[in-house]
């Protein structure tokens, strides 16, 4: 059973940095590096960066799996878009529904939020999630690179899922 839980707490920031910290590991450095694997999560996913992100409007959420924390999601309204920041499920629980439950979840909140279309970006080497991302119904809209600091990059794809003409 799937069961999503809005992040608000510290001992929530705690666990989210714990599970960003495992599975940025596990998927990134293959992808991107240890060393900006390292930046990025003392950057953007410690315990303080995501109380900062979450009291600036980043809407965090818990994915859990039964009463284990298997995963999470973060997303924030920009204009006419909702854009999903973060959506990781740990290795673990992939394949069992909890990507498809959350991205449901999301759909409904940009419904409710009078968003037209979900944003996301996504490294262009990470080809299992653009496919993934394909699969829902997003496409690659243009390319993006980011100076996120200390002399990385995010080099990726922006991906769009048109709510009106994909349905809600």
């Amino acid at each position: 059973m799937t069961d999503l839980k809005p992040a608000t707490t510290p001992d929530d920031c705690k666990t989210l940095a714990s599970l960003a910290d495992r599975i940025w590991r596990e998927h990134y450095i293959p992808i991107i590096g240890k060393p900006q694997v390292d930046y990025m999560l003392r950057t953007f996913q410690s315990e303080a960066a995501i109380a900062r992100q979450i009291s600036e409007g980043m809407a965090y959420y818990l994915i859990y799996s039964g009463h284990s924390p298997a995963g999470y999601f973060a997303f924030e309204k920009q204009g006419d878009d909702l854009f999903l920041s973060k959506i990781y499920v740990a290795r673990e629980y992939r394949g069992k529904g909890l990507g498809k439950a959350s991205m449901a979840y999301i759909r409904e909140q940009a419904r409710l939020q009078h968003c037209k279309r979900i944003t996301l970006t996504v490294n262009k080497d990470n080809s299992d999630s653009i496919n993934a991302y394909k699969r829902m119904g997003f496409y690659q809209e243009a390319a993006t690179i980011k100076d996120i600091g200390e002399g990385f990059i995010m080099d990726d794809y922006l991906m769009v899922l048109d709510l009106e003409t994909a349905g809600t």
